[in-house]
């Protein structure tokens, strides 16, 4: 078990650096749509691949944070009666949904789009707007993302495993802590005490 703790705290490592460098695409995606629009205004020219950049910049932070967000907790769960039932019972709902709903969905995306992927490659499919951008890069970053998404469920399920076999803590209780907005308050305190 202590090996299999091992690899669930580096995919956990992974997601983490993964989810902290796509956030900046969130920047680029509002710099490319400012950029635009004051381009649009101001000259009355524009390009739909600027669009296109931002709809991509937007899947690739839905798709590739999928597993930091798992990670971190903060999927939408509906926990009307499961709050009611003891920790243990809870954990083994979890259990029970990552391996039949979440593993076969993640394998099931990937075996689906692959052959669109390679499809849109070949033919070098472009968007249809006038001025648009290729569609593969796009479209692999679904793989990609259900990718990730697959191995944070590992490691959530290495976790889970372990604390019902007692030789882990509760999985949830480091996330107890501080928020995500406590965080970023906190960089953004030490960032500001740094640089003085």
């Amino acid at each position: 078990m202590t090996a299999l703790l091992k690899i669930s705290g580096a995919i956990d490592r992974l997601s983490e650096w993964v989810g902290r460098w796509v956030a900046w695409l969130v920047l680029v995606a509002v710099l490319i749509s400012a950029a635009n629009a004051s381009v649009r205004k101001a000259f009355d020219t524009s390009s739909n691949a600027f669009l296109e950049i931002q709809w991509y910049l937007f899947a690739a932070v839905f798709l590739l944070a999928a597993g930091y967000t798992m990670l971190r907790q903060e999927h939408v769960k509906i926990d009307v009666v499961l709050q009611h039932l003891p920790r243990r019972a809870q954990v083994g709902i979890e259990v029970f949904g990552l391996v039949v709903f979440l593993f076969p969905f993640v394998f099931a995306v990937v075996d689906l789009v692959w052959p669109l992927i390679v499809q849109a490659y070949r033919s070098g499919e472009m968007s249809s707007n006038a001025g648009g951008l290729i569609r593969w890069p796009v479209y692999v970053l679904v793989p990609i993302g259900f990718a990730l998404l697959g191995l944070q469920g590992i490691s959530e399920l290495i976790k889970r495993v372990a604390f019902l076999a007692g030789k882990a803590d509760d999985p949830l209780r480091a996330l107890r802590g501080r928020s995500a907005e406590e965080e970023l308050a906190e960089e953004i305190r030490k960032t500001a005490e740094g640089g003085q």
